[in-house]
């Protein structure tokens, strides 16, 4: 399993890349759980866990409205298997990684792909 926790994107926006992960591995979240704004000032983090695969399904790349912090944590197959993913479908760009001996955090910054935003 693997953690993949978004900040800084509208709900629409952290819908769109658990979608994109929900489609390609197993999660524990069903098909119709989707991000919900909370009251108040806090910035929203949405968190959910995936089960990467060997095989895994891509998707075209999707756009999106802003950008999207990403923190993806677990194994070290595991979470270059779910930026993989990420990779097909959105920018990726690394923004910090922390590793141990078993695990590995990673900092994205997700953003359309350029050949895909509306102009």
């Amino acid at each position: 399993m693997a953690t993949v926790s978004l900040t800084g994107a509208s709900k629409e926006d952290a819908a769109t890349v658990f979608g994109v992960l929900r489609t390609a591995f197993p999660t524990d979240r069903v098909v119709d759980d989707v991000p919900q704004e909370q009251p108040g000032d806090r910035s929203a983090v949405w968190t959910a866990e995936f089960e990467p695969t060997q095989e895994w399904i891509p998707t075209d790349p999707i756009p999106l409205e802003g950008t999207v912090s990403a923190t993806l944590q677990g194994s070290y197959v595991a979470v270059d298997q779910l930026r993989q993913a990420l990779e097909v479908a959105f920018a990726v760009e690394e923004r910090g990684t922390a590793s141990g001996d078993q695990e590995q955090e990673v900092d994205l910054l997700l953003t359309s792909k350029r050949d895909h935003r509306p102009g």
